[in-house]
């Protein structure tokens, strides 16, 4: 799970390991892709980038609250559209998430970065993919061809981890 019924991400899912680790890929990133109940509320979040996916424009538009964010509807109009409006033409994208972001860019994917703390339990939370729990994300994952590489421990104390989970380069 990655937030509670209230989509609100609990205390009980904040580790400072995660924390730094998340921030680190986050200033790394030319652009940051998040649903409209996703934001990374850090002091360098009003600097960055960013597509915030929502319903509420027909295909592309700015949004009047942030000059750095575009508001994109994927119905309307094609992720590379949404890019180019952002002015983003190369570099790494930061998908952040909610559960419709992410299983949207399922097939997208070169690098999906699954944390886990395996101490902490979020009853009727909201899944990290559609799909769970009748699968585990490492299930899911798998299933749509990507492959887990070796785990990083972020906070020892808690058993908290982060997986690269990566796409097989095709070869021919």
């Amino acid at each position: 799970m990655l937030a509670d019924a209230r989509h609100v991400m609990p205390d009980t899912l904040k580790f400072e390991g995660d924390k730094r680790f998340f921030n680190a890929a986050l200033d790394r990133a030319a652009l940051i892709v998040h649903g409209r109940r996703s934001h990374e509320g850090q002091p360098n979040s009003p600097q960055r980038n960013r597509i915030v996916l929502t319903r509420t424009v027909a295909g592309i538009a700015g949004d009047p609250s942030n000059p750095k964010a575009t508001l994109w509807n994927p119905a309307g109009t094609s992720f590379e559209a949404a890019c180019g409006h952002a002015g983003v033409h190369e570099g790494t994208v930061a998908i952040i998430g909610g559960p419709d972001v992410f299983d949207l860019f399922m097939d997208r994917y070169d690098t999906f970065w699954l944390s886990e703390a395996p101490n902490v339990r979020v009853p009727d939370g909201q899944p990290v993919f559609s799909g769970v729990p009748q699968q585990t994300p490492q299930q899911i994952l798998a299933g749509r061809g990507l492959t887990a590489g070796q785990s990083l421990v972020l906070d020892p104390a808690n058993g908290v981890t982060v997986t690269p989970w990566q796409r097989s380069l095709q070869t021919s």
